[in-house]
Order: C-alpha cells, then sequence, then structure tokens
C-alpha cells in the first residue's frame, strides 16, 4: 500500500522533499538563511528545478553560511553568474549576497525574527489543496518587516513558501500521512 501525500509530491525529488522536510521545523541562522535564499530563486521557477539544483547551490554560496556570502565580491558574482549548476540569474545572485550582508549586520539573528511571523498553530488543516494560501497576513507582515530592513527578493508569496517549508504553518492536507505525524 502506498503512502498518501499532498497531491504536489508527484516526482520522486518532490515524494523525499514532502517526507523528509517539508512543514518540518527548521531553525538557524544559515539553515534558514538557505531555505529564504532558495525560495527567492524558486520565483518565477518549479521547485523541482531548484531541488535538483541544490547541492549546486550549496557548493556555489558556501553551504549558505551568513557570514561567508557577505564577503563575497564581484568576482564571486562573476563566478555565480558562470556556474551553469545553479540559476545564473545575476539580480538574485546579487540579492542573497546583499541580504547575508544585511542579516549579518542586524542585531536580531535571523531565527528569532523570521518565527516571530509564524502563526498561531491552531488553524484549521486544510483539507484539500485548493484550501491552501498563496499569501496570509503573516507572510505579508513578514515580507513588509524584511524589506523595511532592506532585503530582497522577498514577497509574500516566497515568505509563505518559506513558512510552510520550514514548519512555521501545517499545510500537509488532512489525508496526507504527514498530517499524523506533524504537530
Amino acid at each position: 500500500m502506498s503512502l498518501v501525500r499532498c497531491p504536489w509530491a508527484v516526482t520522486p525529488e518532490y515524494e523525499t522533499y514532502h517526507d523528509t522536510e517539508w512543514g518540518q521545523p527548521l531553525h538557524g541562522n544559515d539553515a534558514l538563511f538557505e531555505r529564504l535564499s532558495l525560495e527567492a530563486f524558486q520565483s518565477g521557477l518549479s521547485w523541482l528545478t531548484i531541488l535538483r539544483k541544490r547541492d549546486a547551490f550549496r557548493a556555489a554560496f558556501a553551504g549558505f553560511r551568513i557570514d561567508v556570502i557577505a564577503a563575497f565580491d564581484d568576482d564571486d558574482i562573476r563566478r555565480l553568474c558562470a556556474n551553469a549548476g545553479i540559476v545564473r540569474n545575476r539580480r538574485k545572485i546579487e540579492a542573497v549576497i546583499h541580504n547575508a550582508r544585511v542579516c549579518g549586520d542586524s542585531p536580531q539573528d535571523l531565527d528569532g525574527l523570521l518565527w516571530s511571523f509564524a502563526p498561531d498553530a491552531s488553524r484549521p488543516r486544510p483539507e484539500t489543496a485548493a484550501q491552501i494560501p498563496a499569501v496570509t497576513p503573516e507572510s505579508t507582515a513578514m515580507a513588509q518587516e524584511l524589506r523595511r530592513r532592506g532585503l530582497r527578493f522577498v514577497g509574500p508569496t516566497t515568505c509563505y513558501a518559506l513558512m510552510q517549508a520550514t514548519g512555521m504553518v501545517d499545510d500537509h492536507v488532512a489525508s496526507c500521512f504527514r498530517a499524523a505525524n506533524v504537530g
């Protein structure tokens, strides 16, 4: 008997991601910075594209260590723009470097900041994928605060995807086997 998953988990890569990561609470400044950066790279693309390139992203961006990326310079931008293993969008590459500098200069840690926007966990579980929003008041507030602080490529949809991916919200549909094992 096969497991019932959320309807988007339709490829082996998606199944693994769904079963082992998506919706699981994630903490740590660098870990959350990686997810925020990858969500920004995903904008306009398939998440499957990002999943398939994630190891190359990690190698290219020094494991998404905020302090290391904040020191990247023009040579690093050229190197990243020439790296066929990642998404070579110069604006997004520059945004990740810029965002690392902003996060590195902030007195508040990224983990605490992002998790401060997690909604009340008592909201009802979605019955169907159609009930899952793309944007919420919390993701809009998160995006506004991140932009206020100077971060780039952090719109409300990107922030909600981050919230889903890192367990700030639980959007496993009621029939999904993970719904019984989360929260």
